[in-house]
């Protein structure tokens, strides 16, 4: 399964350029905001997983932020942002890996960011790997951002079955080890005129 799915994910984003597919936002404000809110050093450690060609790392340089780390299945996502960034580029690290098979423990993070990657995970077993990932990558008092289509959103992406959360199901996920700072509901307008109703919830590790 994990093939296939680096397959189709090499696929998408080696046939389709940023603005012609459904994710894409010129500017991510919820995840942006989401982060500037913490008021964190520019030295915070931050990742973005399930990044794709994403355009948050671009305004987190933009922020000032020096340690930025950017996840994702994609190697030819990854490429395209790196080309995009030029030599700024080189000021981030770059991870080609399914977060379910990310095992470096060596690195906690400040902040873990993930629009619409967590989702994707169908099987219970793959949710508790990343439950269990982002435990251990996750400093104490550290802080965890997750976006999943709401149950009011789409139940496919990309062709792929995701798995759809309510601000008290995407809680109820995490409540062991990180505690809920925050939950909302809010529309994301496809570059393709339609709509598609996110759950995004922020956290503190305990």
């Amino acid at each position: 399964m994990g093939n296939n799915k680096k397959s189709h994910w090499e696929n998408i984003f080696s046939t389709k350029n940023s603005p012609n597919v459904s994710w894409f936002q010129e500017v991510p404000t919820t995840s942006l905001a989401f982060i500037r809110s913490l008021n964190l050093p520019k030295t915070a450690q931050i990742i973005d997983v399930g990044g794709g060609d994403s355009y948050l790392v671009d305004y987190l340089l933009k922020d000032g932020y020096e340690h930025i780390t950017v996840l994702d299945i994609s190697e030819k996502a990854l490429e395209k942002v790196k080309e995009r960034l030029g030599e700024s580029a080189k000021k981030i690290e770059w991870i080609v890996s399914d977060i379910t098979e990310y095992h470096d423990n060596t690195k906690k993070y400040d902040v873990w960011h993930d629009r619409a990657a967590f989702h994707f995970l169908v099987e219970n077993e793959q949710i508790e790997t990343y439950l269990s990932i982002a435990k251990t990558n996750i400093k104490n008092d550290g802080f965890l951002s997750v976006g999943t289509f709401s149950e009011n959103g789409p139940t496919k992406c990309s062709g792929l079955e995701i798995k759809q959360y309510s601000k008290e199901s995407l809680t109820e996920k995490f409540k062991e080890s990180f505690e809920k700072i925050r939950c909302i509901n809010e529309n994301h307008e496809t570059p393709f005129n339609t709509v598609q109703n996110f759950t995004f919830c922020t956290f503190q590790r305990k």
